[in-house]
């Protein structure tokens, strides 16, 4: 017997445990993907828009949200967003040929972002009601610095890309090949590591305000 088992068995010895037979996790695992309804969390009532935009302004994710009708009136959301936060026109677009092909008139853009950025605007991959939580992949349409360096971070996200929970997020993707890096960005950049202490922006943007496109 080698030292890990030995302290592992003593471990187990303590706690009045015997080893779990894998056919008996099979069996229970099996017995919850039967319902998959009865072991998730439940959504607020209303649609996975409405749960969205619940979560992802609550003070536990801490982001702000609005919406628009089109992806056309992004821009004009995004001038509110500057103005409202005493900010100039000056933004790094991800360089996504849906982002590109809007009316940027007004703005001084630059295609990649800076260690300083100030603001930068993409587009996420979908959204996850359950957490609040945006998808991005990785591509050279979507770098993957573009969601960490930047104090503000604007995201548009079409409602249609909007799922209740992960696993719905994982089903939809299956089969697809994956890409080099899958983000899972949930509100602003936080931490409690000092003293408890919550402390914004330190390992990415300090303000993350989502534009739910409708249509």
């Amino acid at each position: 017997m080698s030292a890990r088992d030995d302290i592992l068995g003593r471990v187990r010895a303590a706690l009045g445990r015997h080893r779990i037979d894998a056919a008996t996790v099979r069996q229970a695992a099996d017995a919850l993907l039967q319902a998959p309804a009865s072991i998730r969390p439940e959504l607020p009532a209303g649609s996975l828009v409405d749960a969205f935009v619940a979560r992802v302004t609550s003070p536990k994710v801490a982001a702000s949200a609005e919406r628009i009708a089109s992806l056309a009136d992004l821009p004009a959301a995004v001038a509110a967003y500057l103005q409202q936060q005493e900010l100039p026109a000056a933004v790094a677009v991800q360089p996504h040929p849906d982002l590109a092909a809007l009316d940027w008139t007004g703005f001084a853009l630059h295609p990649r972002v800076a260690a300083d950025e100030a603001v930068a605007v993409g587009l996420a991959r979908a959204g996850i009601a359950e957490t609040g939580s945006l998808v991005f992949h990785s591509s050279p349409q979507s770098p993957v610095l573009s969601n960490f360096l930047p104090l503000h971070h604007i995201v548009a996200l079409r409602n249609a890309d909007i799922v209740g929970h992960l696993e719905d997020y994982a089903a939809a993707i299956a089969g697809q090949p994956m890409p080099r890096n899958l983000n899972l960005i949930t509100g602003a950049s936080g931490t409690t590591d000092i003293e408890g202490s919550l402390v914004l922006g330190a390992h990415g943007p300090r303000f993350l305000h989502v534009v739910i496109v409708e249509a």
